[in-house]
């Protein structure tokens, strides 16, 4: 098995971030890359503001705060990620996109590096074979915040060999991280369970068979969810959950994965949740309200 010392996260949004945020308290060194210094230097400011609120609640204390965050290193370039132990990506759910990251990695890669994707629903094992190691590479699927969520799922490609499946499961734990073992299927276990929920949560209020608040009430009260589908969708990012669902739909080829149409409309739109100030709620005022 490999010893985990550096970590490259390529893709500094909000999952990049989380993961960052993780191994950097846990110990490693890490090395965050995106498309430019300013989009890195926006990661950190995030990470510094999460860490921040973590002392305040007594999570961690100062000094663990100053020691994680100097253990992150910005990565300019995908040269910088190369010869780090563990390469992360953290990108947008697109393959193509995934794919030509990894691609444009590869000439930098040390022999040793252990190829990982944050993918919520794509195949493993084909992101794996566009690779020069499908048996390095495999799914660690963290949940969003990752700083709070306590699982990953790990997905092996059929091309995964057991020395790297071992390691990601050990650099898992090492982070405080409980793992589950998922077989690469589409959208995995908690996304194929989870997505189609808030689709036909959207479902249902297209039908008009709810209002935003009273589909989300009725879950959040009558099933005793955190929040309710239509909140949770528009944490998600409404353009990742209809990614997923259009990966379920695709992969199974079963009807019971469409895409609410009003989903797709508010991808279109643009109204894609929080992380554009509006998609089901809109947040831009001082609480959020609902846009139908």
């Amino acid at each position: 098995m490999v010893d985990i010392r550096t970590v490259g996260v390529i893709g500094a949004g909000q999952m990049g971030t989380g993961i960052a945020h993780v191994c950097a308290l846990a110990g490693y060194d890490v090395r965050l890359n995106d498309l430019s210094r300013e989009r890195i230097d926006a990661g950190v400011a995030v990470i510094e503001k999460n860490m921040s609120r973590q002392v305040a609640r007594g999570i961690i204390d100062d000094a663990a705060m100053k020691a994680a965050l100097g253990h992150i290193k910005p990565a300019e370039s995908l040269a910088d990620i190369g010869s780090t132990d563990l390469a992360i990506e953290a990108a947008t759910e697109d393959e193509t996109l995934k794919k030509a990251i990894f691609k444009s990695l590869e000439p930098h890669l040390t022999d040793r590096t252990l190829l990982a994707s944050n993918t919520s629903s794509i195949s493993i094992t084909r992101l794996a074979s566009n690779t020069d190691r499908p048996e390095r590479f495999i799914g660690l699927h963290f949940m969003n915040p990752a700083p709070l969520m306590k699982l990953v799922e790990i997905i092996r490609g059929i091309a995964t060999d057991v020395a790297t499946y071992e390691t990601a499961v050990n650099f898992a734990k090492s982070l405080g991280k409980t793992t589950a073992n998922a077989e690469d299927f589409p959208a995995f276990i908690v996304n194929r369970i989870l997505v189609p929920m808030i689709n036909e949560a959207i479902y249902t209020l297209y039908e008009g068979v709810g209002t935003v608040e009273a589909i989300d009430t009725a879950m959040h009260l009558g099933a005793n969810h955190p929040m309710g589908p239509l909140e949770l969708g528009d944490f998600i990012g409404l353009d990742t959950v209809l990614s997923i669902m259009n990966v379920l739909h695709d992969g199974l080829a079963d009807s019971k994965y469409r895409p609410c149409p009003l989903l797709v409309k508010y991808v279109e739109a643009g109204w894609l949740g929080r992380k554009v100030g509006r998609g089901f709620y809109d947040y831009r005022g001082e609480k959020p309200v609902p846009t139908r």
